[in-house]
């Protein structure tokens, strides 16, 4: 029996790249169909990047970087979270995702995890479209970057049709943020929250086995 589980998140959140190693497992897992549902919780709004968000940010980083292991360099800290005036806005790393979802979705988690590691390890905008397009290049993803440059009408609707989809599962199941799974079988669909992705996956296999 195949259990499907929904990963509610944002690719600029950094307890979501904290997450990252049981989602890249859970993936791979031959009972698990994982879908990705971006929440859209950093997109728009027009926040930019000032002294006192950085550091709030680099607080919470430390804690999740010794909770989980995950990386956040100098490089990030310097170049992105020190670039104060620069742009904090999920926007282009989630539509970029979609065109992926459009084009491979076979490779929408890999893209995930390349997105993350450029930002948090090699100190990338990825809030920026150029380096997100050169990234997707990079990949070997040329249709996906096309459409995110293009940002045609298909791409806009489907990336708003994701986000509406997964901020009604939130409401739905009564998520207080991300990353969060549903996860869904033959006895329904519920909430599992986040905590339960810093661990072992086999533990995180028992939470879902039990959720």
């Amino acid at each position: 029996m195949t259990t499907t589980v929904t990963y509610l998140f944002d690719p600029l959140c950094g307890w979501c790249y904290g997450a990252s190693t049981a989602i890249q497992q859970l993936g791979q897992h031959a009972t698990i169909q994982l879908e990705l549902a971006p929440t859209g919780l950093f997109s728009g709004g027009g926040r930019t990047m000032d002294v006192a968000f950085a550091e709030y940010a680099w607080s919470n980083d430390v804690r999740i970087a010794k909770l989980t292991g995950q990386r956040f360099t100098e490089d990030y800290r310097t170049q992105v979270l020190g670039n104060v005036g620069s742009r904090f806005d999920s926007t282009t790393s989630t539509l970029a995702l979609t065109a992926v979802a459009l084009t491979e979705p076979a490779r929408e988690l890999e893209a995930l995890k390349v997105l993350q590691e450029a930002r948090y390890v090699q100190g990338l905008d990825t809030c920026a479209v150029p380096t997100v397009e050169k990234l997707l290049r990079d990949m070997g993803l040329g249709a996906a970057a096309d459409r995110l440059i293009a940002g045609d009408a298909e791409l806009l609707t489907a990336n708003a049709a994701r986000v509406h989809k997964a901020q009604g599962l939130m409401q739905r199941f009564g998520a207080q943020g991300v990353p969060t799974l549903v996860v869904t079988d033959n006895n329904g669909s519920r909430l599992l929250r986040g905590n339960a992705l810093y661990g072992s996956v086999d533990s995180l296999l028992s939470h879902i086995a039990a959720a």
